[in-house]
Formats: structure tokens, C-alpha cells, sequence
């Protein structure tokens, strides 16, 4: 964009310097001629070479009109009063202050845009007077010239001025796309850290109780303590896939690794939720699972939603049930809703992991994000409860 602002500038430079040029040469041959034509037999000085410099004074000055505006109105007017003054023919030099008086009106504040019109005006008043004119006549024509051309600069002034204000609404606009941008980054950030809450949550949570396990009965019943390690092995393996899967998506720049591995896991849903109960169970908590209904195939929103609302519940029973504890997943599949209950009877002693209620809060922000309800707290005969619905909105075949 600069090279070509700067290449913008470089040609009006150019454009303006072959105007005064021309112009310049027009005025000297127009005034040989009409001297030779007209004004020689009335009378009038001879277009000699002072004629000629005073009018390459007039018009030559032009070729900066759009870098030093007023000094150009001012050394043109100069030359033509010189020149009207001195006794040469009229109507000769008039046009090249009208057209420096165009470039301060056009380029310049109201108030200095007024002043170039009036002492452009006096200008051709004192030199309608020197060609003989009667005061009403030099008056009008004055009036009538400076003042067309005041219109015209006014009207390209305020052109101007709309796309300076356009490209600064068009700048603001693009910052506000910028931020809007960054807005959605940091709002994706948040979703992802909030995935792996519930993942390392998860996961971490039902680890701790395996290995506690296995730490328990090791010498007493060492083929429990080995199937205990390997729901442990296990576990840890679906942790690692899953967060590496969430971690991805906030590379910024890849390795040499990322061409062999796909850079996006699918994300989990309810057709997952067996692993996640068998998951539980191997922590010690027995599951059962009801469901009602025909189910259906989610939207992976609504779906992923579903399954972290689940997980979060069971790894709370995991965390906070107490032993013995068994636990309950009811799915009921209504017409246009999902109506799901996680509920325990643990005596709630649980306190081999400390919580910090992040999940909950997060279990009610996911639940809301996609219009549905959610109710958790303890239940009147024992036990905790978590109940939620979901509007169902079908993934597209």
C-alpha cells in the first residue's frame, strides 16, 4: 500500500508538472497571436519577452499547486497583477490562478477555501478593469468564473472527505473483525480447557482409585491387583489419545510427526459410553445403565455434551460417593428431548480426591449452551443425583 501511495504521488507530481507545462506553452502562443491578430491594432504593448517570462511566472508555479497550494495561488496571482499592471493585452493569464484557486479550495479548511476565492476574485476584478471593462461587467465575470469554480473544489473537498472518513470506518471495522477473531480463539481456548478438565478430571480420579486398589489387596489377591493395573495401563492410554487429540488443536506450528498422525480425534459421544462405564466399574463403583426409547444418532454438539454431563457425574461418584456406592444411568429418549439421571446411593464420605465444584459449574454452562436444563444435588433418601435434559436435534445423515 505504501509503494503504492508513494507511486500515486510521484504521478500527480508528474501530471501536474506536464499541465503547467502545456499550459504554460499555450498562453505564450496564444498571446503572440492575439497580439498579432487583435490587440496590435488597439494599441496595446507589444507581447515581448517580458510578456512571456511573466506568464511562465503565472502558470509554471502549477506544477506544485498540489504540494504547496498557497504559494502557488500567491506566486500566480503575483504574476498576473505584474503582468496587468504593466500594460500587456488582457485575457491572457487569467486561467492559471483559477485552476490554483481550484486546488486551495479543494485541498484547504472553509476558511482559507473563502480567502482563495476572494483575493482570486479581486484578481480578475483589477484585470477586467486593465482590458477596459466597465466595473459591472469585470465584477460579474469575476463572480461568475471563481465562483463555478469554488463549487466544483467544494464538492471534490467534501468527496475527499467522505473517503477519508470511509477508509477510516473501513479501518475500524477490519480492527473489529481482528478482535472479533481473537474473541472466537480465546472462546475456543476456553472450550478446550474446560475438555481437558473433564478428561484429566475424569481419568485421574478413577487412576487414583485403581491404584488404590491395587495397593490394597497386592499381597492379599494379586489377581485382583493385576486386573487393577491393567485398568490402570488401560486408562492412562485413553487419557493420553484423548488429550492429544484436545492439545492438537491448539498447535501453532507442526513437526514432522504431524503427517503421520491425524490432527483432529473424533470427539466422544454416547455410543462411548460403555468404554466410560466399564471405566467406572473397573474404579470400583458398579454401573448400571437403563435406557428408554428409540435412540438416535446426535449432533456431535449435543452428543459430546450428553457424554462430558455423564462422565462428569460418574467421576464424581468415583471422587465423592464413599464405598459401597453403586450407580445408575438413566437415558430416556423423548420425542424432541433427551432426559437423562446419574444417580448413586454412596453415603457420601468419599474424600480419597478433593473437588473444587468446577465441574459442576462446567456441567451447567454446557448443558445451557445448547438450550437444554440440568438439576444436581443430594437426594432426600441418600445419595447424589444428576438430572438433565436436552433439546435433540439429529445429526445430518
Amino acid at each position: 500500500m505504501r509503494l503504492i501511495a508513494r507511486r500515486l504521488r510521484a504521478d500527480s507530481v508528474q501530471a501536474d508538472t506536464a499541465l503547467a507545462f502545456v499550459l504554460a506553452m499555450v498562453t505564450v502562443v496564444y498571446g503572440l497571436q492575439s497580439y498579432q491578430a487583435r490587440y496590435r491594432a488597439e494599441g496595446w504593448r507589444p507581447f515581448d519577452l517580458t510578456a512571456v517570462g511573466l506568464s511562465l511566472l503565472v502558470a509554471l508555479p502549477l506544477a506544485l499547486r498540489r504540494r504547496h497550494p498557497w504559494p502557488v495561488l500567491a506566486l500566480s496571482l503575483t504574476g498576473l497583477l505584474i503582468y496587468t499592471a504593466a500594460g500587456f493585452q488582457p485575457s491572457v493569464n487569467l486561467w492559471p490562478p483559477l485552476l490554483a484557486s481550484y486546488t486551495v479550495i479543494a485541498r484547504r479548511p472553509p476558511r482559507q477555501a473563502v480567502a482563495a476565492a476572494v483575493v482570486t476574485c479581486g484578481a480578475w476584478v483589477a484585470s477586467g478593469l486593465q482590458a477596459r471593462l466597465s466595473v459591472e461587467l469585470s465584477v460579474a465575470q469575476s463572480v461568475i468564473a471563481t465562483g463555478i469554480v469554488g463549487i466544483f473544489a467544494t464538492g471534490t473537498r467534501r468527496l475527499a472527505e467522505r473517503n477519508t472518513q470511509l477508509a477510516e470506518a473501513t479501518d475500524r471495522l477490519r480492527r473489529e473483525q481482528e478482535l472479533r477473531a481473537r474473541h472466537a480463539v480465546v472462546e475456543e481456548r476456553v472450550r478446550i480447557a474446560r475438555e481437558l478438565h473433564d478428561v484429566i478430571a475424569h481419568h485421574l480420579s478413577a487412576l487414583a482409585v485403581q491404584a488404590g486398589v491395587a495397593e490394597y489387596v497386592f499381597a492379599s489377591d494379586p489377581q485382583a491387583a493385576r486386573a487393577a493395573l491393567t485398568a490402570i495401563g488401560a486408562t492412562s492410554r485413553e487419557a493420553l489419545e484423548e488429550m492429544r487429540g484436545l492439545l492438537q488443536v491448539l498447535r501453532i506450528s507442526g513437526d514432522a510427526s504431524r503427517e503421520q498422525e491425524p490432527l483432529y480425534h473424533p470427539a466422544p459421544g454416547l455410543a462411548k459410553l460403555d468404554e466410560l462405564v466399564e471405566r467406572t466399574r473397573a474404579a470400583g463403583v458398579p454401573v448400571r445403565v437403563v435406557e428408554s426409547g428409540p435412540a438416535r444418532m446426535l449432533a456431535p454438539g449435543v452428543d459430546l455434551c450428553a457424554f462430558r454431563v455423564v462422565q462428569e457425574a460418574l467421576t464424581n461418584v468415583i471422587k465423592h460417593a464413599g464405598r459401597p456406592a453403586t450407580a445408575t444411568v438413566r437415558l430416556q429418549w423423548q420425542p424432541d428431548h433427551l432426559e437423562a439421571r446419574i444417580v448413586d446411593d454412596g453415603p457420601g464420605d468419599g474424600d480419597a480426591v478433593t473437588g473444587s465444584g468446577l465441574g459442576l459449574i462446567g456441567m451447567h454452562e454446557r448443558v445451557r449452551l445448547y438450550g437444554g436444563s440440568v438439576h444436581a444435588g443430594p437426594r432426600p433418601d441418600g445419595g447424589f443425583e444428576v438430572a438433565f435434559t436436552l433439546p435433540v436435534t439429529e445429526a445430518d445423515p
